[in-house]
């Protein structure tokens, strides 16, 4: 880490540790309490307001809105763990959650993630449990279950330094070097503090913008610190009551635009270009929010053409439901979750296959038979 390029005191400061393991560190200094927005990224920010607001609403589309979560954070889930690299897809994880397939690390990493969240919401929603570095760390052992990193410490935050980007696994050649154990505990209580400030200045999307960079800059896991830091995001926005649920999956834009992202992030600590990340963050919430309600009016569309199509559908129509939370299903999955027969769960789907809803698949391949709704599937995973 070259400490010339740390020009930005207000944002942080690069240290050199003492020898005999003598390399550069950075430091963040202190979150602000007030920002100069300028007229550029105020626009953005209404923007984005405005479209976490129409997400907000878009529950009242379907008369509940808790048909599009597991849908929703399944998008964030696939999306933010391909950042860190896995190869995934949204599909796949859809297969594996009525197939029970668990072989595959990628596909574990996915669920790993999407039990975090619904674990965090939990807490929040049905426990009064206040988001906290307690409950980070919650979060964080769960993530890190039986999957890659799970020797590092899940739950725990580091005891030893790390770094990011080195060519040959030394801090002294990394492009970057979070805070040393002891200024790393500081800042955490600095980061926790301004999370609970009861008297904020500054608006809820631009603290949101902040507390993930500083996140990111603490880095305070020795592995899954991204995947964590972009899951408090729709985390923070739920509890703070700008979503009604976890609808907003914005690792798809940083997974788009992973090279800006990362700049924007680097670039605040280097030259405290905050602006420029404000801006970045505004647009991937403007963009993401408004995909959201779009998909969201599809699906509405497609269960209200569903459900016509089985007029009296009776259980029928709760297998309609169940095919926006996971649009691909199997008999076992429907027999358990509508506590009926094998043969009362393929009479459903055969019923549903009949209405053109669903189409069968793996007849007579030797593979677990499926049922496979590609219009849902079309809109939740596009690469599908």
């Amino acid at each position: 880490m070259d400490p010339s390029k740390f020009v930005a005191p207000a944002w942080g400061r690069a240290i050199r540790t003492p020898s005999p393991w003598s390399y550069t560190a950075f430091i963040p200094g202190a979150l602000p309490r007030k920002l100069r927005l300028d007229p550029d990224t105020i626009l953005r920010l209404s923007e984005a307001d405005a479209a976490l607001g129409r997400l907000a609403g878009s529950g009242r589309l379907l008369p509940d809105p808790h048909l599009l979560v597991n849908a929703y954070i399944t998008r964030e889930a696939v999306s933010s763990s391909r950042i860190e690299g896995t190869q995934a897809s949204v599909t796949e994880v859809f297969d594996a959650a009525v197939t029970g397939e668990t072989k595959r690390d990628d596909i574990r990493e996915v669920r790993n993630y999407v039990a975090a969240l619904k674990h965090g919401v939990h807490r929040l929603k049905d426990d009064g449990f206040p988001i906290s570095l307690r409950l980070i760390r919650d979060m964080h052992r769960i993530l890190l279950t039986g999957v890659r990193g799970q020797d590092k410490t899940p739950g725990e935050f580091r005891t030893s330094q790390n770094w990011i980007n080195s060519p040959d696994n030394r801090p002294d050649t990394a492009t970057f070097v979070p805070p040393p154990v002891h200024e790393m505990w500081q800042a955490l209580d600095d980061w926790e503090k301004y999370l609970h400030d009861d008297a904020p200045r500054l608006p809820l999307l631009i603290r949101c913008a902040l507390l993930h960079y500083q996140f990111e800059t603490i880095h305070p896991f020795l592995d899954g610190n991204g995947r964590l830091g972009r899951l408090f995001i729709v985390l923070y926005l739920t509890d703070r009551g700008r979503l009604p649920a976890p609808l907003l999956y914005l690792s798809s834009y940083f997974d788009q635009h992973r090279s800006d992202y990362y700049d924007r992030l680097q670039f605040v600590r280097e030259r405290g270009e905050i602006t420029e990340w404000l801006r970045f963050f505004l647009d991937g919430v403007a963009v993401q929010a408004n995909d959201a309600v779009d998909r969201a009016e599809q699906l509405s569309d497609l269960r209200e053409s569903y459900r016509s199509r089985l007029r009296g559908g009776g259980r029928a129509h709760m297998v309609v439901d169940m095919l926006f939370s996971n649009p691909i299903l199997t008999a076992r999955y429907v027999l358990e979750h509508l506590d009926i027969s094998q043969p009362g769960a393929t009479g459903l789907l055969r019923r549903l296959s009949a209405a053109g809803i669903v189409e069968e698949s793996g007849v007579g391949s030797g593979v677990r038979h499926r049922w496979i709704c590609r219009d849902v599937l079309k809109v939740l995973d596009p690469e599908a």
